[in-house]
């Protein structure tokens, strides 16, 4: 089996697992892995769990100011993720090897209690054994992940999340207020580890709060 349907099968076997944790339910969240032929990411408005290699775009790697398709899917309907010009900003400023779009209601919780109106803030994340798998974290670290609000279409963001993410050069992870995570790492291993981490982190929280153990974990951007 080539390289190209390796990561193509990666990219669909990623996208049921996320389903699975209820990360991509209805057609959201997606993921871009980087390879040797270019950006693989899954298409958009489709439902996740059931794309196939053949579904699944290729991108050109050497041009990350736009989305230039090497492979196109099969189906000629299908759409280039919503998610791009935002993956787009991991591959460029962090030269991310893979990235990722949740939609878990758990960074959306923590986020909702970090800034209640929806706007620009930050979740701040302390105490808990988890922030060890986070890029350069250990678990008595304090760790504030950056929230910027929602726009009603995704490319939208992007100029807000690269502002976000020059503001926090230590994270890899930004929470779209009242909608998703993005979440990106050197390779898909680590950009998926730390998007668990992240999530039972979120969960962390928002059970911590709801239990009266947590302070109110926001901040100012």
């Amino acid at each position: 089996m080539s390289a190209t349907v390796d990561i193509a099968q990666l990219v669909c076997e990623l996208c049921r697992n996320f389903y699975a944790l209820g990360w991509a339910s209805g057609t959201g969240g997606g993921i871009s892995i980087r390879g040797a032929d270019g950006i693989y990411v899954a298409p958009s408005g489709v439902q996740k769990e059931r794309i196939e290699p053949a579904d699944v775009f290729v991108l050109d790697a050497s041009r990350l100011d736009r989305a230039c398709v090497v492979r196109a899917p099969a189906d000629a309907s299908l759409r280039i993720s919503e998610c791009q010009p935002l993956f787009f900003n991991a591959f460029r400023d962090r030269d991310a090897g893979a990235a990722l779009h949740s939609h878990s209601l758990w960074p959306v919780l923590a986020a909702r209690l970090a800034s209640p109106d929806g706007g620009p803030g930050v979740l701040r994340l302390r105490g808990f054994e988890m922030l060890k798998g986070l890029r350069g974290k250990g678990c008595f670290d304090e760790v504030s992940i950056p929230i910027i609000a929602n726009t009603a279409r995704e490319a939208e963001l992007t100029d807000s999340m690269a502002a976000a993410m020059r503001a926090h050069p230590d994270v890899d992870a930004v929470i779209v207020a009242g909608h998703g995570i993005y979440v990106w790492g050197r390779d898909w291993v680590r950009a998926k580890t730390q998007a668990e981490c992240l999530d039972w982190l979120c969960r962390a929280v928002v059970e911590s709060h709801r239990l009266g153990l947590y302070d109110a974990p926001g901040g100012s951007p």
